[in-house]
């Protein structure tokens, strides 16, 4: 009687063990698909980005937005909000 609650007990030991394992690798899987989910949306931005500035216009649009850039012969004055 007591060898049969001594493994009763050590099976309900294992078994909550194991489900806070399951708990916490859930917890961190749905951590990375919401990381994943995050990044490549990023990538999908980038990507639009990266073909918008294959043309020229929008590359100096860019530039000049982005860099404070100028031509030689222009005087910029930056006014932010």
């Amino acid at each position: 009687m007591g060898l049969t609650a001594v493994i009763l007990f050590y099976t309900a030991i294992v078994t909550v063990r194991n489900l806070i394992v399951i708990v916490r690798v859930n917890s961190r899987i749905s951590n990375l698909e919401e990381q994943y989910d995050l990044y490549r949306g990023r990538v999908e931005q980038d990507s639009t980005l990266l073909e918008h500035l294959k043309y020229d216009e929008y590359l100096e649009q860019f530039a000049r937005e982005k860099f404070h850039m100028q031509r030689a012969d222009e005087h910029i004055y930056i006014i932010e909000d």
